[in-house]
Order: structure tokens, then C-alpha cells, then sequence
């Protein structure tokens, strides 16, 4: 049982999002772009509000006027059913999916103490395990790894740690096999989670009775029930700490990063070994892991991806906010990268493909063209807005052209020449850049201002001019080469007074809505320059 589909209405910074999942999943982006509150609305779906917390503070900047939503699709239905402890209410879980092995589950911030189960369009009027805590049976088994916690906390193996819902999860699932410990739990389920339950009988009981006498004094009280949280029983398998000898036997809490977040994934590898050894499926896991590159060398990153991609491959599902190039680098089977941003306060997704994956790995990697192996060619742009154009306009009208790097130069022309130097460093084994005579600059025709400035630049790179691998627009900004069209168009004056986000937005719709015609006709220049990029492309 797997996460198909997320939808998410007014979660903070989350205004609308809706997105496939895969197997592995994988969200990148800038620090406070909204990663984080991803991976905690899907933990408010799971747990609901967390004890000490109000549900004001989930609300976009605490409009309670806005309704939070999180629904989640999910596949594999019946597999989930099927492995409930519950007998009773497995039962009905089987009854009411009736063969489907979809169904749609929402919570909102109108009842958040309870989810609404949809299953063939329809919306089922009551939970058929009774009540919300009890459904969490049915539900893959949620484990949130943040890092919040103070790393030396991380090893710790309390309730809340990492490390501790990590190996309290992967002993649970060793111990389910164990007779007696089945015995155990099936009685603690009786006591405590059955609609049934002696100490839910009881409490109603002493409903009863206090409602007797409460009526004395006001008549119109004809209820009075008693909702009491019951103990996780996961939590009796949490409190215990770790020791470590690395030649020097200390508690697990007291070695450095490195070795705490180690043995975070070497948890991970045992629990994965563990699974390939099982003959039934078990119960289903999802991970979602905040910043899983924390203090790990690459080496042990790409080890960590390769154990989690083993687990996702089968039962289990990931879910990875990253900042590191070596989870998003490698494509497999069943992975998608999804771009995190924000704009005017407000988080969106962008699914990244092919043609933007090199774009998101040259950002990961501090931005560096020296970092880039090997496209078919480079154009150096003058900014952000030229990027944003030109990798719009090749997915949606030239993606059978040969790969073709394109790198902001931040409208500097000495960024522009480190650029060019970084490129030629790159390939310094083989004494020359192999990209020399075939990388294209394009450059703003320039203002007075800034025509000694130019005028320097093309003395300096005189090879590239007299090979024709310098072009220039023929205005002072892209802005002024725009078609008339839906009024894209910009004069000198108003490109002036445009801050870079305006420009940047500007061009992104730009790139969004102007026809192939419109580019190749009244945007000659520009088409051009990618001709020449394309024809001296390897």
C-alpha cells in the first residue's frame, strides 16, 4: 500500500499543491522554501494535531478563515486490509472497500480529529474502524526523521528521537513473528483500541452517570462523554538508549555527527536486510526523511540512497528533502524529483524532468559551470530571465535539438568571464577546453554606460569574437526583444524601473505562452544565437 496522489489546501506556506508520488520521491530546494511543511502536513494527516499545539498555527499565517486539507490517494488498498491486526475491523475495511484497492483519505482543519474515507467517488458517512486512531491499523506505517532535534539527542532512543522510531519500528515488525508477543498485543488492542473495550465501556459507563447528575442542575444536558487519547503501545518499545565501541565503548550520544546519523542508516540497512528476508509482505512503511545528507560523506549518501531505493523497490515508500546533488544526479525506475520554490510567501511544485534535472544539479552544486560534465554545448546568458526563457522554450518546441547548457552570467561581464575561465578549467587535462570554439555568450546590446565595459570584454575574448561565438540582442535588455504580444514588450524606461523578480516573472510567462512562430519570427535574435549553439554542439 502505497501513496499515489497528495493534495494539499492552506498548510502554512502550501496555498494549492497536488502532485503524483512514485516509489522514491525526492523534493529539493532553497532553505525556508517550504520542504519541511510538505513533510509535516503529511504528519498531520498521520497523527493529527500534536499534543500543546493549536491548529491556528497550521493555518496560512494563522487565517483560521481558510480551510487546511490534506488528501492523500492511496494504491494497493486491500493489501493494506489484509494485513490489519485487527480481526474486526479488517473485516470491515474489507467490507466497505468491496475490491477496490484505491481510496482517498482526507483531513481537514473543520474535524481534524477524525479522516473521511472516499472509495469510488463515494464519501463513507463513518469510519469503519470505529474511530480515527483505530484506522491508523489499515494506514503503511508513517516514520517522520526531522532534523529538529538536537544532534545530541539524535541516538538517543526515546519516543520521539529518530534513531529511536527507526529501530523501535524495525523490532516491532522482528517481533511480530513471535507468538506470544502476537498474544500480547492483540490484548492490549482489546483493552484499549476495541470499539468494545472494557476501558471504553467503562468510561461510558461513567458518562452515564455523570449525566444523571449534571441534569439535575441543567436539564437541557442529555450527553456527556469522556474521549481519552489510549497509550501507544509502540512506545513500550522505545525507551532504551545505545551504546557504541569504536575503541572506546561510550552511549551512542556522546560520538560525533557522522557516527549518530552512521548509525541511523546502518538501522535502515538492517531493517532492509531483514525485509528481503521475510516470505510474507508485511506491513507497509513510508519513510520521509528531512535533510538525509546531514554529516554523511557522499559516498555513505549515495550508499544510503542505494538502501532506500532497495526498500522502495518492493513494499516500503520514501519521501527526501534534499539539499545534496547525489540523491538527485542518478535517474532509476520508480524515482521522482520534485523542484520546492517560493513566491510572495507561498510554496509550489515543479515536477523536474530530464531537461531540468541539469539545471537543478548545477544549483545543488553551488552554481559552478566547473561542477557541469559534459553537455553538448554552453550559452552564457546575461541573467536569470534568459535562462528562464530559453529552457521554457526548448522543452515545449525543441527538445530533439542536441543538450545544450545554459548558464547565467548575473548580467555581469566579468561573471560572464570567470564563466567562460571555469568551462576551460574544467576540461584542463585537455590543455585546451574542448568546448573553446564552440560555447556561445549572448550578450545585451550595451548602453553607453556600459560600453567600456563591453568594449573590454570582447579585446579580452577577440578569438570568440572573430569566430562569431559573441552575439548581441539587438536592444538593451531581453525585455525590449519581446513580441507586442499580450503586452510582453518593454521600453528602455520601464526595464529601468523593474526589480530582477519582476523581470524574472516576465519571462517565465513569456516563455510559457509565446508560440514557435512568434519565437523563431519576432525574437530573431535570440533564435538564432540557439541555432549556432545547436549546429556547433558535439
Amino acid at each position: 500500500m502505497k501513496i499515489s496522489k497528495v493534495t494539499i489546501s492552506n498548510f502554512r506556506s502550501i496555498s494549492q499543491a497536488s502532485f503524483d508520488c512514485d516509489d522514491f520521491n525526492i523534493f529539493v530546494g532553497q532553505n525556508n522554501a517550504g520542504k519541511t511543511n510538505f513533510f509535516e502536513a503529511l504528519e498531520w494527516f498521520f497523527n493529527g494535531t500534536p499534543k500543546g499545539k493549536s491548529i491556528k498555527d497550521l493555518h496560512p499565517k494563522g487565517d483560521t478563515s481558510k480551510v487546511i486539507s490534506v488528501k492523500v490517494e492511496f494504491s494497493g488498498a486491500l493489501h493494506g486490509a489484509e494485513n490489519m491486526r485487527n480481526e474486526v475491523n479488517k473485516t470491515k475495511m474489507l467490507g466497505v472497500l468491496s475490491g477496490s484497492d484505491v481510496l482517498t483519505v482526507e483531513r481537514s482543519s473543520e474535524d481534524h480529529s477524525k479522516r473521511k474515507l472516499t472509495i469510488n467517488g463515494e464519501v463513507l458517512a463513518k469510519n469503519p474502524a470505529g474511530f480515527d486512531k483505530a484506522f491508523n491499523d489499515f494506514l503503511p506505517k508513517f516514520e517522520y526523521i526531522n532534523t529538529k532535534q538536537y544532534f545530541d539527542e539524535v541516538a538517543k532512543y526515546s519516543a520521539k528521537t529518530p534513531v529511536g522510531i527507526m529501530l523501535s519500528s524495525v523490532l516491532e515488525e522482528i517481533l511480530t513473528d513471535n507468538p506470544r508477543y502476537k498474544a500480547f498485543r492483540d490484548k492490549f488492542d482489546e483493552l484499549f483500541d476495541d470499539e468494545g473495550s472494557a476501558v471504553k465501556l467503562e468510561f461510558d459507563r461513567l458518562g452515564g452517570s455523570v449525566k444523571t447528575h449534571l441534569e439535575k442542575q441543567f436539564a437541557e444536558c442529555t450527553k456527556v462523554s469522556f474521549e481519552v487519547t489510549s497509550p501507544e503501545f509502540n512506545d513500550l518499545l522505545k525507551n532504551f538508549q545505545t551504546r557504541v565501541d569504536d575503541g572506546v565503548e561510550t552511549y551512542a550520544s556522546e560520538k560525533g555527527d557522522g557516527m549518530q546519523r552512521a548509525l541511523m542508516l546502518a538501522i535502515i540497512q538492517a531493517y532492509a536486510d531483514y525485509r528481503k528476508g521475510r516470505e510474507d509482505a508485511g506491513k507497509p512503511f513510508l519513510f520521509f526523511i528531512d535533510e538525509a545528507e546531514l554529516h554523511l560523506h557522499p559516498t555513505a549518501q549515495r550508499k544510503l540512497k542505494n538502501v532506500l531505493l532497495t526498500l522502495s523497490a518492493e513494499l516500503d515508500q520514501v519521501f527526501i528533502n534534499t539539499h545534496s546533488s547525489v540523491f538527485v544526479a542518478d535517474d532509476h525506475p520508480g524515482q521522482k524529483v520534485y523542484k520546492v520554490e517560493k513566491e510572495d510567501s507561498v510554496t509550489s511544485f515543479k515536477y523536474v524532468d530530464s531537461l531540468d534535472k541539469p539545471y537543478v544539479v548545477f544549483e545543488l552544486l553551488g552554481g559552478s559551470p566547473s561542477d557541469l560534465l559534459l553537455p553538448r554545448n554552453f550559452l552564457i546568458v546575461e541573467g536569470p530571465s534568459e535562462v528562464e526563457l530559453l529552457t521554457r522554450v526548448i522543452k515545449r518546441f525543441y527538445e530533439d535539438k542536441p543538450k545544450i547548457q545554459i548558464i547565467s552570467a548575473e548580467g555581469d561581464t566579468h561573471q560572464a568571464k570567470r564563466s567562460i575561465n571555469a568551462i576551460r578549467k574544467s576540461f584542463k587535462p585537455l590543455e585546451n577546453s574542448i568546448f573553446e570554439e564552440r560555447m556561445i555568450v549572448l550578450c545585451d546590446s550595451p548602453t553607453p554606460k556600459a560600453q567600456g565595459g563591453f568594449d573590454d570584454f570582447m579585446k579580452e575574448f577577440k578569438d570568440f569574437s572573430d569566430r562569431g561565438q559573441i552575439k548581441v540582442l539587438a536592444h538593451g535588455s531581453l525585455e525590449e526583444c519581446y513580441p507586442a504580444h499580450l503586452d510582453w514588450k518593454r521600453t528602455e524606461q520601464q526595464v529601468s524601473n523593474m526589480t530582477g523578480k519582476q523581470k524574472t516573472q516576465l519571462s517565465k510567462r513569456v516563455g510559457d505562452g509565446i508560440s514557435k512562430d512568434q519565437f523563431e519570427s519576432e525574437m530573431k535574435s535570440v533564435f538564432e544565437t540557439l541555432i549556432l549553439a545547436w549546429e556547433l554542439a558535439y
